[in-house]
């Protein structure tokens, strides 16, 4: 017969094994969820933005000025300006702490990029931030 010590403890190892088996898929999938249009990102010297639990909202901006928002699974189609305006415009009232960045290629004409921003902050976006890659040390 059984003691009662012995029935009263749970096995907890199969509970172990189902969230390593978690961990190693959200690891795996992560890097996926931050995937959008490929820009060519200029290199600049920049400190990074203060780090939030929240995930940024991104427009991008292609070599040939169409752009892009990583809203919804349709975040490879080209949008317009009004278009993005107005669901930036949406995703702020619902969170005016969301935080907008854009993801312009380096070979967008400059005032492309001002005239977005512009535009952004007409939005509501109390600040836009833009996204660079560290150039590379020799």
């Amino acid at each position: 017969m059984r003691s009662r010590r012995a029935m009263a403890e749970i096995n907890v190892v199969p509970y172990i094994d189902v969230m390593l088996v978690l961990l190693v898929i959200f690891m795996a999938t992560a890097p996926l969820l931050m995937q959008g249009v490929e820009v060519d990102l200029p290199k600049a010297d920049s400190s990074p933005v203060s780090d939030s639990d929240a995930e940024p909202l991104i427009v991008s901006i292609d070599a040939q000025s169409r752009l892009y928002l990583n809203l919804g699974a349709s975040d490879d189609q080209a949008l317009s300006m009004e278009t993005v305006k107005q669901r930036v415009a949406t995703v702020l009232k619902r969170n005016p702490e969301k935080v907008v960045m854009v993801w312009g290629d380096a070979t967008v004409p400059y005032g492309d990029v001002v005239v977005l921003m512009s535009e952004l902050q007409e939005a509501g976006a109390p600040s836009v931030g833009l996204v660079t890659e560290a150039p590379a040390r020799r």
